[in-house]
């Protein structure tokens, strides 16, 4: 059972920033009033928030934000659950995190993600999509039971029927299952490594007895061939070496060389700015007669005195920087050489790692032979070679043990995969409070003055029989009376919940089902309805004061004050 006991929220929506602050567990009904935008139904969107980290509306977390304050964003909730206290605490601007159980704020080495995951699965055992269903019942941007899709049915009762956790047993062996099959995949290849090497081995035994002088002669030869490639590959492998030292002595001059062109570079942008200066003073000159920034004449004398000065420097930078470019030319041609040769470096290490490794592995396989000539020319071998073979079968039958004490675990697996499929022990506990769901629903359509016969089957899809024996859909009927189907689900879910102690909650807030789609008639039953809850608190928003305000037992008014929302 969760005893919600207040929210309370500030510059969230149009709320500024003294906090709002609502008392969830003090009246058995409560009716919510306030002109349109003076934030009736923020308690939604601030439960919502609070709890799952979204909205009860389309709304991104950002538009969570009031525009006018722009940060300090908080919502707190506090309930009661498993005889513990617990508060949790959300913020946007700065971002805020926390959840508070008997006053001790729960570590937050956790990320986020897994953060909320604890408190969804250990302490409020309830996700959005549950908690919208169980504890809210919206008129705008809310979900019913019956537009979900047959999944997200199947979870919303799963949560309900506490049966959440069949789900995970059979995730968790489906983890299980994977890693088994790994195991019996790996066995069997290491059986068949192992019978490959006793039939090798088994040959390598009659090999020798049949053959002992040929079998030396091989590994003879095998070993003096090895030996002639080491010799050629060592051979190779110093010539690379000391064609690399070459190439290293050559790249030695690299580094004067790259300075010497950042200097060239540098002299050159220097040039080239000075060319252009002149240029345009030479432009100047050729295009003005009066300065103008004084407006005063230019003598003509000192025009040609200067353009005939600065048309010789601009000569002689031009040649300047014509013979620089020759002289960059040669120092880029250096460079690319000294790339080259790096390239051709690089080439070389890489051929001389691969040398290098093949000689290891050369110079292993002979000791190898070495070891088996040994082993051959002293006349032990196939004593040797009898107790490797005998250690072999061993190998194989402890590997043959294992296959089968795999294959017994699998046997348990696929039947505890059986049970734990959606076809099966879940299916069998929905079926066996399915006749118990269908009568509440159809006492609530009752009591609401709607007459039909509804069924929801184990795979969450409705049938609906009117007293004629009709066949209908939930899409069939008017908005009016689908809202009395989705009320009435919503009290079988928590009248089942409350049964199974699972999603049970002292929380039901309505928001606006009076003012869309029910008629007076369907209003007053719905009001009868209401009134046999009591021990739970029940909010309902609406606009129709005047109709609704003498029907509960507390009232709280919403409205807006230099556009912010408070409570009047």
């Amino acid at each position: 059972m969760i005893t919600f006991k207040y929210a309370r929220w500030k510059n969230f929506l149009s709320t500024g920033n003294t906090f709002t602050e609502i008392q969830l567990d003090r009246n058995p009904s409560t009716l919510i009033i306030g002109e349109n935008g003076a934030g009736k139904s923020t308690i939604l969107d601030a439960l919502c928030f609070g709890l799952f980290n979204k909205p009860f509306r389309q709304i991104s977390k950002n538009q969570l934000i009031n525009t006018v304050n722009a940060g300090g964003t908080v919502v707190e909730i506090e309930f009661e659950t498993q005889n513990k206290n617990v508060k949790v605490v959300r913020g946007i601007k700065p971002n805020t995190f926390e959840i508070y159980v008997d006053g001790n704020m729960i570590n937050q080495n956790a990320n986020a993600k897994d953060y909320q995951k604890h408190l969804e699965q250990q302490i409020l055992k309830l996700n959005y999509r549950s908690f919208t269903q169980v504890v809210i019942l919206g008129s705008s941007t809310f979900i019913p039971f019956m537009q979900l899709k047959s999944q997200a049915r199947r979870e919303v009762v799963e949560d309900i029927l506490d049966i959440k956790i069949f789900s995970l047993m059979n995730f968790i062996l489906k983890g299980k299952v994977k890693s088994l099959n790994a195991d019996i995949s790996e066995n069997q290849y290491q059986l068949e490594l192992n019978r490959e090497k006793v039939s090798l081995q088994e040959n390598y035994i009659e090999d020798i007895e049949r053959n002992k002088d040929t079998l030396l002669s091989q590994k003879n030869s095998t070993k003096s061939n090895n030996e002639e490639e080491i010799f050629t590959r060592k051979a190779e492998a110093n010539r690379i070496t000391q064609e690399n030292q070459t190439l290293l002595e050559t790249m030695s001059g690299e580094d004067a060389v790259v300075e010497k062109r950042d200097k060239l570079k540098d002299i050159q942008f220097t040039l080239k700015d000075k060319h252009n200066r002149h240029s345009q003073m030479i432009k100047f000159f050729g295009d003005n007669s009066e300065c103008p920034t004084c407006e005063q004449h230019i003598d003509e004398d000192f025009k040609n005195t200067k353009v005939e000065s600065l048309s010789s420097e601009v000569t002689e930078l031009a040649d300047g920087l014509t013979k620089l470019k020759g002289e960059m030319d040669k120092v880029n041609f250096k460079i690319k050489e000294y790339k080259d040769i790096a390239k051709v470096l690089s080439d070389n290490n890489l051929e001389l790692a691969k040398l290098n490794s093949s000689i290891t592995q050369l110079e292993k396989f002979n000791a190898t032979l070495a070891e088996e000539i040994r082993q051959i020319e002293s006349g032990d071998v196939t004593k040797t070679d009898y107790e490797k073979l005998d250690n072999l079968k061993k190998m194989c039958d402890n590997y043959e043990s294992s296959k089968s004490k795999l294959k017994e675990d699998m046997l348990y697996f696929d039947c505890a995969k059986e049970l734990l499929q959606d076809s099966g022990i879940k299916t069998k506990i929905v079926k066996q409070y399915l006749p118990i769901m269908n009568k509440l629903i159809n006492g609530y359509l009752s009591s609401m003055d709607f007459f039909v016969n509804f069924n929801i089957d184990e795979n969450f899809n409705e049938t609906i029989k009117s007293r004629y024996r009709d066949v209908f859909s939930y899409a069939n009927f008017s908005e009016g009376e689908k809202m009395r189907i989705d009320l009435a689900l919503l009290f079988t879910w928590r009248a089942v919940a409350k049964m199974k102690n699972s999603t049970n909650t002292n929380l039901l807030i309505l928001d606006e089902i009076f003012d869309s789609s029910l008629d007076a008639t369907g209003t007053d039953d719905f009001l009868k309805i209401l009134n046999t809850f009591t021990n739970e608190n029940v909010f309902v928003i609406s606009h129709k004061q005047d109709l609704l305000m003498d029907k509960f037992r507390h009232t709280i008014k919403f409205e807006k004050v230099k556009n912010f929302s408070k409570v009047a």
